[in-house]
Protein backbone atom coordinates (compact mmCIF):
# COMPACT_ATOMS: atom_id res chain seq x y z
CA UNK A 1 0.00 0.00 0.00
CA UNK A 2 1.68 3.50 -1.09
CA UNK A 3 1.13 6.24 1.44
CA UNK A 4 2.62 9.87 1.38
CA UNK A 5 3.13 11.83 4.31
CA UNK A 6 3.82 15.92 4.20
CA UNK A 7 5.39 17.50 6.97
CA UNK A 8 7.10 20.54 7.88
CA UNK A 9 4.88 23.34 7.17
CA UNK A 10 3.96 25.38 9.77
CA UNK A 11 3.49 29.75 10.87
CA UNK A 12 6.26 31.39 9.85
CA UNK A 13 6.76 35.16 9.20
CA UNK A 14 7.86 36.81 5.99
CA UNK A 15 11.20 36.18 4.67
CA UNK A 16 11.99 33.25 6.56
CA UNK A 17 12.35 29.14 6.16
CA UNK A 18 10.87 25.90 6.14
CA UNK A 19 11.87 22.54 4.73
CA UNK A 20 8.54 20.04 3.68
CA UNK A 21 9.10 16.20 4.14
CA UNK A 22 7.49 13.86 1.32
CA UNK A 23 8.18 10.70 3.10
CA UNK A 24 7.34 7.64 1.24
CA UNK A 25 6.05 3.93 1.75
CA UNK A 26 5.43 1.43 -0.14
CA UNK A 27 6.84 3.18 -3.40
CA UNK A 28 10.31 3.99 -4.16
CA UNK A 29 10.17 7.48 -4.83
CA UNK A 30 13.34 7.62 -6.87
CA UNK A 31 11.92 4.86 -9.37
CA UNK A 32 9.41 7.59 -9.72
CA UNK A 33 8.73 11.28 -10.56
CA UNK A 34 7.49 12.98 -7.42
CA UNK A 35 5.72 16.66 -7.64
CA UNK A 36 4.93 19.23 -5.20
CA UNK A 37 1.75 21.22 -5.29
CA UNK A 38 -0.17 23.93 -3.76
CA UNK A 39 -3.58 24.73 -3.27
CA UNK A 40 -5.33 28.02 -1.60
CA UNK A 41 -8.98 28.11 -0.86
CA UNK A 42 -11.31 28.33 -3.97
CA UNK A 43 -8.30 27.31 -6.37
CA UNK A 44 -7.07 24.48 -8.17
CA UNK A 45 -3.50 22.99 -7.23
CA UNK A 46 -0.85 25.17 -8.38
CA UNK A 47 2.70 22.86 -9.46
CA UNK A 48 5.23 23.86 -7.36
CA UNK A 49 8.00 21.72 -8.64
CA UNK A 50 9.37 18.23 -9.69
CA UNK A 51 11.61 15.76 -9.42
CA UNK A 52 12.65 12.80 -12.19
CA UNK A 53 14.31 9.77 -12.75
CA UNK A 54 17.95 10.36 -12.42
CA UNK A 55 17.30 13.18 -9.75
CA UNK A 56 16.27 15.82 -12.13
CA UNK A 57 14.61 19.00 -11.31
CA UNK A 58 12.23 21.77 -12.11
CA UNK A 59 10.91 24.51 -9.90
CA UNK A 60 7.68 26.45 -11.16
CA UNK A 61 9.28 29.91 -12.68
CA UNK A 62 7.76 31.95 -9.74
CA UNK A 63 9.21 30.55 -6.92
CA UNK A 64 12.52 29.56 -9.08
CA UNK A 65 14.72 31.88 -7.23
CA UNK A 66 13.50 30.63 -3.36
CA UNK A 67 12.33 26.95 -4.02
CA UNK A 68 14.54 23.74 -4.09
CA UNK A 69 13.34 20.11 -4.64
CA UNK A 70 15.89 17.50 -3.49
CA UNK A 71 15.94 14.08 -2.31
CA UNK A 72 17.13 11.37 0.37
CA UNK A 73 16.97 8.18 -1.31
CA UNK A 74 18.04 6.37 1.66
CA UNK A 75 15.20 7.82 3.82
CA UNK A 76 12.89 7.70 0.34
CA UNK A 77 12.14 11.31 1.34
CA UNK A 78 11.63 14.16 -1.03
CA UNK A 79 12.15 17.64 0.08
CA UNK A 80 10.79 21.09 -0.82
CA UNK A 81 13.30 23.81 1.06
CA UNK A 82 11.37 27.11 0.94
CA UNK A 83 13.17 30.18 1.37
CA UNK A 84 12.11 33.76 1.82
CA UNK A 85 8.79 33.03 2.43
CA UNK A 86 6.18 35.30 1.24
CA UNK A 87 2.62 35.81 2.21
CA UNK A 88 1.17 34.97 -0.94
CA UNK A 89 3.07 31.33 -0.60
CA UNK A 90 0.21 30.92 1.93
CA UNK A 91 -1.50 27.54 1.20
CA UNK A 92 -1.84 23.83 1.67
CA UNK A 93 1.40 21.89 0.20
CA UNK A 94 0.80 18.74 -1.39
CA UNK A 95 3.52 15.88 -2.67
CA UNK A 96 2.60 13.87 -5.75
CA UNK A 97 3.73 10.50 -7.16
CA UNK A 98 2.86 9.57 -10.74
CA UNK A 99 2.81 6.26 -11.60
CA UNK A 100 0.44 4.29 -13.28
CA UNK A 101 -2.18 6.21 -11.12
CA UNK A 102 -1.35 9.56 -9.24
CA UNK A 103 -0.71 8.89 -5.45
CA UNK A 104 -1.41 11.95 -2.48
CA UNK A 105 -0.54 13.16 0.40
CA UNK A 106 -2.84 14.63 3.13
CA UNK A 107 -0.87 17.81 2.25
CA UNK A 108 0.41 20.19 5.01
CA UNK A 109 -0.39 23.75 6.15
CA UNK A 110 1.90 26.87 5.20
CA UNK A 111 0.86 30.01 6.62
CA UNK A 112 3.27 33.14 6.08
CA UNK A 113 2.46 36.35 7.78
CA UNK A 114 3.39 39.59 6.37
Amino acid sequence: QVQLVESGGGLVQAGESLTLSCAASGILLSDNVVNWFRQTPGNEREWVAGMGHGGHTNVADSVKARFTISGDNAKNTVYLQMDNLKPEDTAVYYCKVATWRDYWGQGTQVTVSS
